[in-house]
Parts: structure tokens; C-alpha cells; sequence
């Protein structure tokens, strides 16, 4: 009777082991690891951020980021597959791990850096306001009474902030930039901020919408760089070693269309 409990208890022990070792070999990241890094990545975007990213009448998404990533994703033997989850959605399923990593446009900034970690930059931007055509505004300090619309949590939507401040009835702040330029052909906004590859993308293919663009020299240089959680260093080294890879062979100034060092 005793041989009969012990050799039961044994077998228990083992189906409990084997139970423990294959919930431990879960891979608990969204892309597949292998032994010399990531063999898939699973990109989130916010595709309604042309040129960056946006979806063509197929349905696929395209655009630099996507072009960037699998110029990079060549040259570290990694499948690359985009996901459109939304602009808030990005940061958020980058934290829970379910992607990989984010690129969407993304601003290194130093408060995103608390809580992201950021490849090396790989595009250059700066701000630039929106008005109609034919509008009084002419500048930044031009907005200080005025409606300002904007993508949430942006450098454009920052910029409104620091202009009127963070708690201003008159700074409108929406999901995707196209509806912010939309509340200024509406009426709704004086004006928009936003990235000047976004708004001259509009622009040139908007040639009707009756807006018009306005530099200044008060909003800084930006950089985009693309966005993993906090303390990966892993993947963050693999980005930036395909990063560098197509700095060097020209591959990220043929996409991009400017010399970025």
C-alpha cells in the first residue's frame, strides 16, 4: 500500500514538472525570439499619418516607417509584419507587450523616454501651423487667443500647451491628425500644429482644401526614432544595429529622401 502512494505521489511530482517546464518555455514578447534575436517583429502604428504611415486602397499599410522597418528587418533576418492599433493604442500595447515595438512617427522626447526606450534617429522634423488661406495668423505668438487643434499627446498637441496652457478650452486634441486639419476647413480650429512631412503630404495632395502652411522659428528640431518598452535592451540593440546597417548603404536617405547621419 505504502510502494502504491509513493509511486502515485511520483507520478503527480512529475506531471506538475512537466506542466511547470512548458509554461516556463513560453515565449511571453509578441515577435519570435531566436537564438541570434527577434526572427518576427510585430510593428503598431497609427496609420492615418501619411507620409509616415497610412493604408492604400488594398488595405495594406505603407509608407516610410514600413519601408524603414523592412529595410531594416532585411538586414537583421527578421519578418516584419505592421498592425494598425491606433496613436494611444501604440504606446499602450507596447507597454503590455503585445508589440514589439511602435512606429508611428514617434518624437524621442525626454518625458517618453521615462517610460520607452528609443532606437537612434532615423528622420528629422519640425513643426509647422495650419491655417485657411488668406488668414491673419502669422506666426506661433499669433495663437495665443485662438483655437488650436491638434493629435492628442503630440509634439503639435504639446506645443498648444505651452502656448496657452495644459488645461486651455481652446486647444482641441483628436486621435489622428487628419481630423485636427479637418476642424480647420470646418471652422471648428483658427489653426492646427503638426509635423511638416505630415502637413506638406496633406498639402501636396490637398491641392483644394483651402489651407495653407506657416513655419516658425520657435518650434525646435524633432527626431522620430522607433519606440520598444522600457529596458529592452535586447531588441533595442538589434533596431539600432539594422538601423545603422542602412545609414551606411544608403537604403534609409533612398526611402526617406534625406541624408541623415
Amino acid at each position: 500500500m505504502v510502494n502504491k502512494k509513493t509511486g502515485f505521489m511520483m507520478m503527480l511530482l512529475l506531471a506538475f514538472s512537466i506542466v511547470l517546464a512548458a509554461c516556463g518555455s513560453e515565449d511571453s514578447s509578441s515577435g519570435t525570439e531566436g537564438d541570434k534575436g527577434y526572427s518576427k517583429l510585430l510593428v503598431g502604428t497609427e496609420a492615418t499619418f501619411a507620409p509616415f504611415e497610412s493604408m492604400n486602397d488594398k488595405g495594406e499599410i505603407i509608407g516610410i516607417d514600413v519601408d524603414v522597418m523592412n529595410a531594416i528587418g532585411a538586414e537583421i533576418d527578421a519578418e516584419v509584419e505592421f498592425k494598425n492599433v491606433g496613436w494611444e493604442p501604440v504606446f499602450q500595447q507596447v507597454t503590455n507587450k503585445e508589440l514589439d515595438l511602435g512606429a508611428s512617427g514617434i518624437t524621442i522626447t525626454d518625458e517618453r523616454k521615462q517610460s520607452y526606450d528609443f532606437t537612434d534617429p532615423y528622420y528629422e522634423a519640425t513643426l509647422l501651423i495650419v491655417t485657411k488661406e488668406g488668414s491673419s495668423i502669422a506666426s506661433y505668438d499669433d495663437l495665443k487667443d485662438k483655437k488650436i487643434s491638434a493629435q492628442i499627446n503630440t509634439t503639435g498637441h504639446i506645443a498648444a500647451q505651452e502656448l496657452q496652457g495644459v488645461a486651455s478650452s481652446k486647444i482641441l486634441a483628436y486621435e489622428n491628425f487628419a481630423v485636427a486639419l479637418q476642424e480647420v476647413i470646418n471652422g471648428s480650429a483658427d489653426a492646427a500644429i503638426g509635423d511638416n512631412a505630415v502637413v506638406l503630404d496633406y498639402l501636396k495632395n490637398n491641392p483644394d482644401s483651402g489651407l495653407a502652411s506657416i513655419e516658425d522659428d520657435s518650434f525646435e528640431v524633432d527626431y522620430f526614432g522607433f519606440m520598444v518598452k522600457k529596458g529592452n535592451k535586447e531588441l533595442l540593440d538589434i533596431l539600432n544595429e539594422g538601423l545603422q546597417k542602412i545609414k551606411d548603404n544608403g537604403k534609409l536617405a533612398e526611402i526617406t529622401g534625406t541624408d541623415f547621419e
